[in-house]
């Protein structure tokens, strides 16, 4: 990418789609809930049949003023539904209930840390609410399949200003995103499954300019990184084509994730094709002050505070604390941890290399790991009290991980305790080095890598039982009285 770092500068807006998480669609009672039946989920309202009646859903407009708050946008008190006219062959209305002149929410702002440790504020533009379109099926037959079920499903669409000048701040982003709406519960954030969108508009121009260079949209990027890498693609081919004396068409873009390359589907619409006009069917949408109150007063911990709150009161560093409270879930399972447990930069240890790494093996979240809270904190505190070692908790974590039994019935029923008793490794560290003479001499005689050999040997004899601590500093008092 040093190509656009050195004399072109990209400029990206992202419009995000997060599907809230209602158990009716936005303007009927239909349900929401995925994976039903192929046109099982519609009823004449979300079907556009001729005179039926939209009614609002009451908690989907909760849903996207959280979002508004959370994101530092102004709630405005009057907002209109207007209908985007387009046709589509999954869009049976032909027009999309949306937002446009006068928004739920608009001029927010979320910030971003960068891998060098610096924030930038991402403005962000509006978030309005708008129903879903269907869907089109192309890959089960030779014709191409319509499924209306996610039609009138609710949306928020979330459109930052053109503020984001790299795939890694998009990321960064659209990560943040996803971890605000998973926080408020409004959204699950998963992209495989389409419940959070995102299309990006990119543009580039050369360092210095102020104009804007022609945009292009990308479309159908189906995870987080796959949005990194289309707008990388994309960036690169606008400069390609500014550097061979070429024009940037205004376009929509797909993005073909096996080919990692994007390749035109239309010419991009300009917002008048869409022929807004405010929908008859809706009245103004009025926020009064006691609503947005009562709104406000249910936000939970967000994620910002959570981060903030878990470095002072548990003292870990603010990389344990970003990795921890990057989920909101993982976040909870850790407080329920360090419940039973003083021992926070232990626990956080655990959580983000031994629990971590069986979350991603499996492919699970936190909320299916087999070992509960409770007893990984009375697993943690037996290394802390000495109990076991560091090397007999892995044994006994993986037990765990079978039945969540509790990790002291483990211990005691395997005597797995580990051995404290300074007398009985003296006893053992001088029957190691009595065993091992020609191994003793070379140490004495400089050989300290033979040091490791000796402790080797002990824990087998101990089935790595012995107190490591204690060990090394019996089996450094024995070599050096045989110094002499």
């Amino acid at each position: 990418m040093s190509k656009f770092n050195q004399k072109y500068e990209p400029v990206i807006g992202l419009e995000v789609h997060a599907q809230l998480l209602t158990e009716t669609k936005l303007f009927c009672s239909c349900s929401t809930k995925f994976g039903n039946e192929p046109n099982t989920n519609i009823c004449p309202v979300c079907l556009g049949h001729p005179g039926v009646l939209p009614v609002l859903n009451k908690k989907a407009v909760e849903f996207a003023i959280m979002m508004g708050i959370a994101t530092n946008c102004k709630i405005n008190n009057h907002s209109v539904f207007a209908r985007k006219n387009y046709f589509y062959p999954d869009l049976p209305k032909g027009y999309q209930i949306s937002q446009y002149e006068e928004p739920l929410c608009e001029n927010g702002f979320i910030t971003i840390t960068k891998k060098d440790g610096s924030e930038k504020i991402i403005r962000i533009k509006r978030i309005h609410l708008e129903e879903d379109a269907g869907k089109s099926i192309h890959d089960k037959s030779d014709s191409t399949l319509i499924d209306v079920n996610r039609c009138g499903i609710p949306l928020i669409e979330i459109v930052s200003q053109p503020d984001i000048n790299s795939p890694e701040e998009a990321y960064l982003y659209l990560m943040k995103i996803k971890q605000l709406v998973q926080y408020l519960e409004i959204c699950d954030g998963n992209m495989e499954e389409g419940s959070l969108r995102c299309d990006a508009n990119v543009s580039v121009r050369k360092v210095g300019d102020t104009k804007l260079g022609v945009k292009t949209e990308i479309k159908n990027m189906n995870s987080f990184r796959n949005v990194e890498k289309a707008i990388r693609f994309e960036i690169e081919r606008q400069i390609d084509l500014l550097e061979d004396g070429e024009q940037v068409v205004q376009q929509t873009l797909l993005w073909n994730a096996d080919l990692e390359e994007a390749y035109p589907m239309r010419t991009k619409e300009e917002e008048q094709d869409y022929r807004y006009f405010p929908d008859p069917d809706l009245t103004p949408l009025l926020v009064d002050e006691l609503w947005f109150e009562k709104i406000k007063s249910a936000i939970p911990e967000l994620p910002d505070i959570k981060l903030k709150r878990f470095i002072e009161s548990y003292s870990i560093p603010n990389y344990d604390a970003e990795i921890i409270t990057q989920d909101k879930s993982l976040a909870n399972y850790y407080e329920k941890v360090v419940a039973h447990t003083k021992e926070y930069k232990l626990a956080s240890n655990w959580l983000m290399v031994d629990v971590m790494s069986i979350l991603n093996s499996e492919n699970i979240t936190i909320n299916k790991f087999a070992i509960s809270p409770e007893n990984l904190a009375k697993l943690i505190n037996l290394i802390s009290e000495e109990v076991i070692s560091s090397k007999i908790a892995k044994e006994v974590f993986q037990i765990m991980l079978k039945d969540d039994k509790d990790p002291n019935l483990i211990v005691n029923e395997k005597n797995l305790a580990q051995i404290n008793d300074i007398n009985l490794i003296k006893d053992i560290v001088s029957k190691v080095l009595d065993s091992n003479t020609n191994q003793v001499e070379e140490y004495l005689s400089g050989k300290e890598k033979v040091f490791g050999f000796f402790v080797g040997q002990i824990m087998k004899q101990t089935q790595g039982k012995a107190n490591p601590q204690l060990l090394n500093k019996v089996l450094l008092e024995e070599l050096n009285l045989r110094k002499k």
